[in-house]
């Protein structure tokens, strides 16, 4: 089917692209990307006068709880949930049941994502069996059957030695080792960031240096195996300064953050006890928020991730400490990206590409899409000026479990398409199988 977006702005700052342009899909790839073009027969014309149009968008860290925890999410209504955010491409990580682990398990996930119909799932394998951090995962099955990254993320590889051996073996298939940073033996029974809101809720504090520790000994470990390293979730000021130690030592050491370290700190938590704000890594101080902002923006944070985290009401509508970590995002990410970062003038929107399209591709080993002629036709379609009620009916995701619930977002996706497919016709979510 062809398709002709007239009078998008086209913003990709791998070809230098930020103006006007007509852009012609025709099956699966770009045909054409002009001025002033005509409809070929039979293409539908769709006026994007108003639009942004950029590549399709990457969430390089998502949990999709399938299998095993399909009560809260599945394959399908978590792809209906990224393309509804924008999203053609999303990583998912292994804390399944069972762990990912092996290439059946990689197999299984990139075969219900086709049959979804929706976005592409490029599936992460765990480093160790059972992500217990006892012996390595089949790494080499994994990359066989289609695993784009490899990561014990949920529980973080809490011996170096292991660390190491898993990183040895990852960096001989050119993968990157993603790294949850967290030495549980410091974090402990901690629900909370340790500091003024731990004392002054009365809770069990989580103190940032279990995850700088752990971020500072992974790094080391990256001088001694050579692997790349990826910092999931970084959630301190110190741990950016670490990472941008590293970057500046050369070091093939990158980083990612999630919008709620970025627009959320450890004084929006009350007395009201919201557990739509326990994460894990926990809400920082407003300082870590702000450095983590300034990171994205002088090109120290490489990537913007959802870590969306579904989970069923029984598992967060309950006392703060027995809650589970975590929130759905993937349908908040852009929102939240335009409305405190573009729409202020802070960040560029070439820079928002950046972080949520190139990086997280070239991170994945995944081809790069552009908005060139033969080009697949991965593209987002966005409305800076469209504003939506962030409500449960909203969500396409099974769970409802997010931070912003109640709240208007301006800037929204209003159209996908994945391989040419639309799957995101005018804030509707169209399969196509």
């Amino acid at each position: 089917m062809a398709f002709l977006l007239k009078g998008a702005h086209v913003v990709d700052p791998q070809v230098g692209l930020d103006g006007f342009r007509d852009v012609l899909i025709e099956d699966d790839k770009i045909a054409a990307v002009s001025e002033g073009m005509e409809a070929p027969e039979g293409a539908v014309v769709i006026d994007a006068h108003d639009k942004y149009l950029v590549p399709g968008l990457v969430d390089m860290h998502v949990h999709f709880r399938d299998p095993g925890f399909e009560y809260k999410e599945t394959i399908a209504t978590g792809s209906a949930a990224a393309v509804h955010g924008g999203f053609t491409d999303v990583a998912t990580m292994p804390n399944t049941d069972p762990v990912t682990d092996t290439g059946a398990e990689i197999r299984y996930q990139i075969d219900r994502a086709h049959a979804a119909g929706l976005c592409r799932v490029r599936p992460i394998g765990a480093m160790t069996r059972g992500e217990k951090g006892e012996s390595l995962a089949e790494i080499g099955d994994m990359v066989i059957e289609g695993a784009a990254a490899f990561s014990d993320d949920g529980h973080g590889v809490q011996s170096a030695g292991m660390m190491r051996t898993c990183m040895e073996y990852i960096a001989q298939f050119d993968r990157v080792a993603l790294a949850h940073c967290e030495i549980e033996s410091l974090s402990g029974h901690g629900v909370i960031n340790e500091g003024r809101a731990s004392t002054r809720l009365g809770m069990f504090g989580w103190p940032a240096l279990a995850e700088e520790l752990e971020i500072y000994r992974d790094i080391e470990l990256v001088r001694l195996t050579n692997c790349p390293l990826h910092i999931c979730h970084i959630s301190t000021k110190k741990g950016l300064d670490l990472v941008r130690a590293a970057k500046a030592d050369g070091l093939p050491v990158t980083c990612e953050v999630t919008p709620h370290h970025l627009f959320l700190n450890e004084e929006d938590i009350t007395d009201a006890y919201d557990t739509n704000l326990k994460m894990n890594p926990p809400l920082r101080t407003p300082e870590d928020a702000a450095a983590l902002r300034e990171g994205v923006l002088d090109g120290s944070i490489d990537c913007v991730v959802t870590d969306h985290a579904p989970h069923a009401p029984h598992e967060k509508d309950c006392e703060w400490e027995i809650s589970f970590f975590g929130i759905v995002g993937l349908e908040t990410s852009l929102p939240l990206m335009l409305q405190n970062l573009v729409q202020t003038g802070k960040m560029s929107w070439a820079r928002l590409v950046e972080v949520m399209a190139v990086n997280p591709r070239r991170l994945l080993r995944l081809a790069p899409v552009s908005i060139v002629e033969g080009a697949p036709a991965d593209l987002t379609l966005i409305d800076p000026a469209k504003t939506v009620k962030i409500t449960p009916e909203y969500l396409q995701s099974r769970s409802k479990n997010s931070a912003w619930l109640g709240q208007e977002l301006t800037g929204v996706a209003t159209d996908v398409w994945a391989g040419g497919r639309r799957v995101l016709t005018d804030g509707v979510v169209t399969p196509q199988h």
